[in-house]
């Protein structure tokens, strides 16, 4: 079994991709070159799935495969051992950065004058010699290897590990995530009504400081459903996790259409849910709704 907090996120996100889809194991063997089986595998965290298969999943969803993608470096690279450290990285550059600037500009060689011929001789035209070219400062040439390195999917890195900081902080802290005003650096797919029936998570909508979670509750049957309010992007959105199959929660809010998920299979319910978001001002009026399988009672809590 793969490993590791990436290969996890990436499994978790795959499926519940996949669940956006209603579509079966047996259905994506069909509509992708890689099997039943092999599908199994790649939901369930069990071995890392080749990018291919996370664009065709992707596809069919009708879902920017950027979030996903940007996953799947993060576990392909600790799956390999190529991973190291972003801090690590990031002060090397810093320090060849600096050594380049300190090594000043490089002087030039000065030309040397002709010499007189001998009064016997025909005078001749002194030689020019050519100005040799100055070879780039030992140093500068490491600041371009080093940052050659850190380019190399940084930026695609740098969005999974925000959004990634921020579902981590939210989970361990049990309770709303402390989001004041929003920094003027984050960076997400939408705002406001854009963001609108969209996921949550490929908007990058759930980053750290960028959300509050402004309903946190237990149902009677022990699911746990929360709503979360993404302050960046001005929209809301439900979880779920510990569901069980055919479970339904929506979301409703000023203005907004409902937005709703359900367990489709024993990968969502092992997992956590996120519905689309609704599109609102504030997290005033918010409502969550968890209706359970089997046509129980629905419960609501209210924000």
């Amino acid at each position: 079994m793969c490993e590791g907090v990436e290969s996890a996120r990436l499994a978790a996100g795959l499926r519940e991709l996949r669940g956006s889809t209603g579509l079966s194991l047996a259905a994506l063997a069909a509509r992708t070159p890689y099997s039943k089986s092999s599908w199994e595998r790649y939901l369930n965290g069990k071995k890392l799935p080749p990018r291919d298969a996370v664009e065709a999943l992707c596809r069919l969803a009708g879902e920017p495969a950027g979030r996903l993608l940007a996953l799947w470096e993060l576990a392909d690279a600790a799956w390999s051992g190529r991973a190291a450290p972003a801090a690590a990285r990031a002060e090397a550059a810093a320090s060849a950065r600096a050594a380049a600037a300190d090594q000043g500009p490089t002087p030039e060689v000065p030309l040397a004058p002709p010499e007189r011929p001998e009064p016997s001789e025909r005078p001749q035209p002194p030689p020019q010699p050519e100005r040799p070219e100055p070879p780039p400062p030992r140093r500068h040439r490491r600041v371009v290897a080093v940052a050659a390195g850190v380019g190399a999917g940084g930026l695609a890195l740098a969005v999974a590990v925000t959004f990634l900081a921020g579902e981590r902080a939210g989970e361990a802290r049990g309770g709303p995530a402390a989001s004041a005003a929003p920094s003027s650096s984050a960076v997400t797919g939408c705002r406001g009504r854009s963001c609108d029936g969209k996921d949550p998570q490929s908007m990058f909508c759930g980053g750290e400081g960028m959300v509050d979670t402004v309903i946190e509750a237990t149902t009677a049957r022990g699911e746990h459903v929360q709503v979360r309010y993404g302050t960046a992007c001005a929209a809301a959105w439900g979880r779920l996790a510990g569901g069980r199959i055919g479970d339904r929660i929506e979301v409703t809010a000023p203005g907004a259409l409902p937005r709703s998920v359900r367990v489709q299979d024993r990968f969502d319910a092992e997992g956590y849910l996120v519905t689309p978001m609704a599109a609102v001002r504030g997290p005033q009026g918010i409502r969550l709704c968890l209706y359970p399988a089997g046509g129980g009672p629905r419960e609501c809590f209210a924000h």
